[in-house]
């Protein structure tokens, strides 16, 4: 296996935010890595896959409590994007999907960007960046 970020999340509702990540256009791994139990994603171009787990399984492996993403911020997480167009394009779909966009695309700091949650309140940028 290349070297790949795995992120790993809890969710209150594994088919909503199955729903929610398929809608927003990330892109189901294997079938044998989805199941009852978990989901798993991929973002093309990113080497990055989000593992999707209910809270449960997530606290059983994790032997911590579940912070509420919903009141306060657990973590920023941020993809690349090549053009301003594929950041408007890409926050079409979170909205379409039932994600909150919190910051609307837009340029910000000397790049172009966009800030939303998914349905669980996980937050995200979506970011223009000449690195």
């Amino acid at each position: 296996m290349d070297n790949t970020l795995w992120i790993n999340l809890p969710v209150k509702d594994l088919q909503a935010a199955q729903a929610f990540y398929e809608q927003a256009g990330f892109l189901m791994a294997k079938a044998d890595s989805s199941n009852a139990h978990q989901a798993a994603f991929y973002v093309e171009r990113q080497q990055l896959y989000v593992m999707l787990f209910p809270q449960e399984s997530f606290k059983a492996f994790t032997q911590q409590d579940i912070a509420d993403a919903s009141i306060g911020s657990e973590v920023l997480f941020t993809l690349s994007a090549k053009t301003r167009e594929e950041v408007d394009n890409f926050m079409f779909r979170i909205e379409q999907a039932g994600g909150t966009v919190y910051a609307p695309s837009g340029e910000r700091n000397g790049m172009y960007g966009a800030g939303f949650s998914d349905v669980d309140g996980h937050r995200w940028n979506f970011l223009v960046m000449d690195v």
